[in-house]
């Protein structure tokens, strides 16, 4: 009796880390409605007519550096979300969404895990594998028993083929859930996350986030999670295309100032595309 509460309790664990890992926000960064105004500078090198005048164009630099514990690390600019990615963080292809400290996008709980659900992803992942031992022992220990109580191996499997199919099964899945929880031990000792360790893990380069083996676990598992950066319930807002408005003053010959008004230069969601100017308003001062 003592085995099935403790059985029931145990299953039940792992259906609520799932629930907890597969639910919760694993860390998306909001987008931008437009590219952010403060990082836009003009290229000279590059220039676009207008009205027979060479303008620069209006770019965004691709990469910029960030200090972290000492060491400049370069993020870079995300064209979907039109945000510079934070450190560790990445795009994902799956939920077209930019989540902090990216491991990897878990096809079995349908979720990303990133920064604010990977300690529960980690805790399912390790009680899906106690779960398996306990199931693979108490089956072989019943099967026992009823071999004690047969004297054949062959009738006390055929009194509880139940016993024989989670003891297969058990085995199995344990390969499965075992070898990766041994993984991401071992990740969390370095502070690495999957993605980093299949991108760079040949190239052999300084982890600017390891700060020692207690120190990584206890960043995981004892830190506090921050609040999500999202409001779900909130209405969507609708995107408006983003406009650069530029006033130059033009001097003729005849000594008449007029002005031409240089704008409707229309950027792009990645701002690489530029409109060309569509009229040319020309207004003469009196």
């Amino acid at each position: 009796m003592a085995r099935r509460v403790y059985h029931v309790w145990k299953g039940r664990n792992v259906l609520v880390l799932l629930f907890l890992t597969s639910a919760r926000d694993p860390g998306i960064v909001p987008r931008n409605l437009h590219p952010p105004e403060e990082e836009i500078c003009y290229d000279p090198s590059t220039s676009v007519d207008v009205g027979g005048r060479h303008t620069p164009t209006p770019r965004l630099p691709r990469t910029k550096e960030v200090t972290v514990n000492g060491f400049s690390v370069k993020v870079k600019y995300c064209d979907t979300c039109m945000i510079y990615r934070p450190p560790r963080c990445s795009h994902c292809s799956v939920c077209d969404n930019c989540v902090e400290r990216f491991d990897h996008h878990c096809p079995w709980v349908g979720q990303c895990i990133g920064l604010r659900n990977y300690r529960y992803f980690f805790l399912f992942v390790s009680s899906s594998a106690l779960l398996c031992i306990f199931i693979f022992s108490m089956s072989a220990l019943n099967v026992k028993f009823l071999m004690d109580d047969y004297g054949s191996p062959w009738k006390a499997m055929k009194e509880s083929p139940a016993s024989v199919i989670l003891i297969v099964y058990s085995f199995i899945f344990l390969w499965f859930v075992g070898g990766l929880t041994c993984f991401h031990l071992y990740l969390i000792g370095r502070n690495q996350t999957t993605y980093e360790n299949f991108r760079y893990g040949a190239a052999n380069r300084h982890n600017v986030y390891d700060q020692g083996c207690l120190r990584n676990f206890l960043e995981v598992f004892c830190t506090k999670t921050n609040p999500s950066r999202n409001n779900f319930q909130a209405y969507v807002q609708e995107e408006m295309p983003m406009r650069i408005t530029r006033e130059v003053k033009i001097d003729d010959s005849e000594g008449d100032s007029r002005t031409k008004v240089q704008d409707n230069l229309e950027i792009d969601n990645d701002l690489l595309k530029i409109s060309q100017r569509r009229d040319a308003v020309e207004a003469v001062n009196s």
